[in-house]
């Protein structure tokens, strides 16, 4: 699964597009990724990777040269694929939600569409794109929800006393936020003035990017564990359930 993470990462497509492409969690997708081939998945997520890259056999992954022409077309490829799932549990089989529940998921999706169809370009595709990441990060870092608050109550829209999440940290949170929103308004800010901290920020973001790449290897030493506590040499379509309620238990040993 070499060659389909390296295209997935050069052409900088969500996971999470993929991984409701495939049909899959996310979670699912990664253990996915850290198997050694293609050729160890079940069938029929075999199928839907090829027809994702547009290949006929995993030997000509390899050989995709990711460029924008390529990144257009994977990209055409898994909105199909996410449209044709939508469509077939379509927006209004909302069964499980109450009335406001149903409406506030039916305005978001109606106002997003109503964006992209009235600027129809790759900066408000783009801008969405970061939307969807925001809202997918929103449970490992709560201080997303806060900015969400903060905009809320700046724009009038909700009380500025309201606090739905821990008060202590979003009251600070929104002392420190309003703080740098004043800086950046009227502090007379330049890129040579930030170039420090920026510098600081962009070793934090590599230092995560290897931490995730830890991760990837730590998901394939777990898997050949599974395989090697199983008996088995490879995961197959008959086996690929075993092996990864077996690679969720070994995991959970760690904790």
């Amino acid at each position: 699964m070499k060659e389909a993470s390296r295209i997935i990462n050069e052409a900088n497509v969500s996971k999470v597009s993929v991984a409701k492409f495939l049909g899959v969690s996310r979670q699912m997708l990664y253990n996915y990724l850290a198997l050694e081939k293609i050729g160890d998945l079940p069938k029929d997520k075999q199928t839907k990777l090829f027809m994702l890259f547009g290949v006929e056999n995993e030997s000509e992954l390899a050989k995709i040269k990711v460029d924008d022409d390529y990144i257009s077309a994977l990209e055409a490829r898994i909105n199909e694929g996410i449209i044709d799932t939508f469509n077939r549990e379509s927006i209004s089989d909302l069964k499980g939600l109450n009335k406001k529940e149903q409406t506030i998921l039916t305005d978001i999706f109606t106002t997003l569409k109503d964006r992209l169809l009235s600027h129809n370009d790759e900066t408000e595709y783009n801008t969405i794109r970061y939307l969807q990441m925001f809202i997918q990060n929103m449970e490992q870092m709560e201080e997303l929800k806060y900015i969400l608050a903060y905009l809320a109550k700046s724009t009038t829209q909700i009380p500025v006393n309201e606090y739905l999440y821990d008060e202590e940290k979003q009251y600070i949170f929104e002392g420190i936020f309003y703080s740098a929103e004043t800086l950046y308004i009227n502090g007379n800010p330049s890129r040579a003035k930030v170039s420090e901290s920026h510098k600081n920020w962009e070793k934090k973001i590599d230092q995560k990017k290897e931490e995730k790449l830890s991760r990837t290897q730590e998901l394939t030493h777990f898997k050949q564990q599974a395989l090697k506590e199983l008996g088995y040499n490879s995961v197959t379509e008959s086996n690929a359930k075993e092996v990864f309620e077996k690679i969720a238990e070994i995991m959970s040993r760690q904790i």
